[in-house]
């Protein structure tokens, strides 16, 4: 008798200690499931974080719609005056702004693009390739980056002066075809996002490494690199200093073009901001176009399983 009453006590206490577990998971389940909302605290903050935010771009607008002697009051407007389009139109004129405007299109896009393919090529070796001297190699990038870019203004204008692109296009965009800071940060997300088991896989499919990077890895990296075409394409259309030296007036970009409007002796500020506003309307408008891509993008890729 007491060897037929241990199963049914033992039944009873793994039925019983299912119980719990069951009701854990239970409520584990449903508390995923919910949707946390936020206080009013954390509307406010956002609000006031969007205000601060918006605040430059909108007292831009507001000196371009002045004239300088209305810029130059104290205190100064805050509401926005009749002379917006005038002024966008004077500095459209002077400062040569559509073919500074292509010209910023051109060496941003392909800036960009040749940054993204190179760096996520690279960020794959240094993440998933094993080969003598990556670590030691990794290092040398990254240590490029604590190299201030003044120190090679003299021998990369010289190398593009030997070159013959000097006062050219070609001069501003191979010198930065690809960056360090790229090729840092696609290492860190590929070796994060990208399991080693996907490779491994490839590689018992008989797959080389092109095709591995084309199948598997360009997929997998896909939110990333549209978050550095962004920061990229951002950094390579506001860079002033390097176009600065190497190009004229003749073949300007935007920041370039920008200086023409505050070479008199009287500085006309609202004519600078209108130049600036001007400047500013592409990224705006890319930003409008494909900023949910992205958000959607960095947010599908940040899901696992």
């Amino acid at each position: 008798m007491t060897t037929q009453s241990l199963p049914a006590r033992t039944g009873s206490a793994v039925r019983t200690s299912r119980k719990p577990a069951g009701r854990g998971g239970r409520l584990l389940r449903q508390r995923a499931g919910r949707q946390h909302h936020a206080g009013p605290l954390a509307y406010v903050l956002l609000a006031v974080m969007a205000l601060l935010s918006i605040f430059p771009l909108y007292w831009t607008m507001v000196a371009a719609s002045t004239d300088n002697t209305r810029v130059s009051q104290t205190p100064p407007p805050f509401l926005p005056g009749p002379n917006l389009f005038s002024n966008l139109a004077r500095a459209w004129d002077e400062a040569a702004m559509g073919k500074a405007m292509v010209n910023s299109l051109i060496v941003a896009g392909v800036i960009a693009l040749s940054t993204v393919m190179f760096a996520t090529l690279a960020g794959f070796a240094f993440a998933k390739l094993r080969f003598k001297g990556r670590n030691a190699l990794l290092m040398l990038v990254i240590g490029t980056m604590l190299v201030p870019p003044q120190l090679g203004v003299v021998p990369l204008f010289m190398m593009m002066a030997e070159l013959g692109w000097s006062q050219q296009l070609p001069a501003v965009i191979f010198p930065t075809l690809v960056s360090a800071v790229g090729v840092f940060f696609m290492r860190q997300y590929l070796s994060e996002a990208l399991p080693d088991e996907l490779v491994e896989a490839g590689r018992v499919d008989g797959a080389h490494s092109l095709r591995i990077f084309w199948s598997i890895v360009l997929p997998v990296a896909r939110p990333a690199m549209a978050v550095l075409f962004m920061i990229t394409f951002v950094h390579a259309w506001n860079d002033f200093f390097w176009p600065f030296v190497v190009l004229d007036m003749t073949n300007p970009t935007v920041p370039v073009a920008l200086t023409q409007l505050s070479a008199g002796y009287v500085r006309d500020q609202s004519l600078i901001m209108a130049g600036a506003l001007l400047g500013t309307l592409p990224l705006l408008a890319m930003f409008i176009v494909f900023g949910r891509q992205i958000v959607s993008g960095i947010m599908a890729g940040a899901v696992k399983g």
